[in-house]
């Protein structure tokens, strides 16, 4: 089949999406943003911003002594995608139950970066329960709401709030906004969680994810040819063990690579873009939807000739083979 059609284009600019709530997929997982790819252009990474603590927020028994108060450090956060900084807070206070039955009280930071105190409901008996909203369990905390820590009691006679009271196990009753792990998929222009956020805020919904980033625009590079997606290949290696060989694979990933003829080989778009992680963008046929996606590092090698207009060969260093795309 010919490939007279075909067409390659380079990421050339950017759109740029400012700081804003990701989409949860459904899951708890997976979340999805604006845009259909991320750019790692220089200054255009996307920046991920959880909601949840950076560093401080230390909860401990109110240092004035005085009965069913605590005092919380200062700490740092993402709330909303903005890096919030909230001042110590001392002798706050922790509702008891009216009767000796268990009770949960959850430190929050709420939208407005102010330390708040939210009682859940109470049990029925001395028993804590890990059912959120349930009796004696810790309560839903409000979507835009960071959970810091717990208090658990279970009698209703005042008192000083004891260290043993106090629980802050991160990903259990403290949201770090590094916790669980996250990475960015660039192709898929959405963040990833190793494991699903807890469901702790009202509505059963996870804390929010924000993030800033940017998608690609592309341009087509003229008089391109040769182009070469990064692949994945696999080699086999052997060794001869007693009455049998053992056999193992290993795994490698291929450069991208096209040429094309320049106007002077110094001022060309795709010359500019050297040294810079960018997405290539590959048809096959160019009134077909379907395409290949590689991005990397670009690197040029340029020849000058006497007698012909300059050439390049470029080569696309990726950390991922190419993606196939039907449209």
């Amino acid at each position: 089949m010919s490939n007279e059609n075909a067409r390659v284009d380079y990421e050339s600019g950017v759109v740029p999406f400012a700081m804003s709530a990701l989409t949860d997929s459904g899951d708890r997982t997976n979340f999805t943003s604006s845009a259909s790819l991320f750019s790692e252009s220089t200054g255009n990474s996307p920046d991920i911003r959880p909601n949840g603590v950076l560093i401080g927020g230390a909860v401990i028994p109110a240092v004035s002594g005085s009965n069913d108060l605590i005092d919380v450090a200062a700490l740092s956060l993402y709330l909303a995608g903005v890096n919030t900084s909230v001042p110590a807070g001392t002798d706050e206070t922790i509702a008891r139950a009216a009767t000796d039955v268990a009770s949960i009280s959850s430190i929050t930071i709420d939208n407005a970066g102010v330390i708040s105190v939210i009682k859940g409901a109470d049990s029925l008996s001395d028993a804590f329960s890990e059912a959120r909203g349930a009796a004696g369990a810790p309560p839903f905390i409000p979507a835009d709401s960071v959970e810091i820590g717990q208090v658990r009691i279970k009698s209703n006679v005042a008192a000083a709030i004891t260290a043993s009271e106090i629980f802050q196990v991160i990903g259990t009753h403290l949201e770090k906004s590094d916790f669980p792990v996250y990475t960015a998929d660039n192709g898929n222009a959405e963040v990833n969680f190793d494991v699903a956020l807890p469901a702790i805020h009202t509505g059963s919904l996870s804390k929010a994810v924000y993030a800033s980033y940017a998608q690609p625009v592309f341009s087509e590079q003229p008089f391109a040819n040769d182009f070469v997606p990064a692949e994945t290949s696999n080699s086999t290696s052997s060794k001869q063990v007693y009455g049998a060989t053992k056999g193992s694979s290993t795994s490698s990933l291929s450069q991208c690579s096209f040429s094309a003829i320049l106007k002077d080989g110094i001022t060309d778009n795709i010359v500019l873009r050297k040294n810079e992680n960018i997405w290539i963008r590959f048809y096959q046929d160019k009134h077909k939807a379907s395409h290949l996606l590689t991005q990397g590092k670009l690197g040029i090698n340029r020849n000058f000739a006497a007698d012909d207009d300059p050439v390049v060969t470029c080569t696309i260093s990726p950390s991922f083979p190419s993606i196939e795309r039907a449209s």
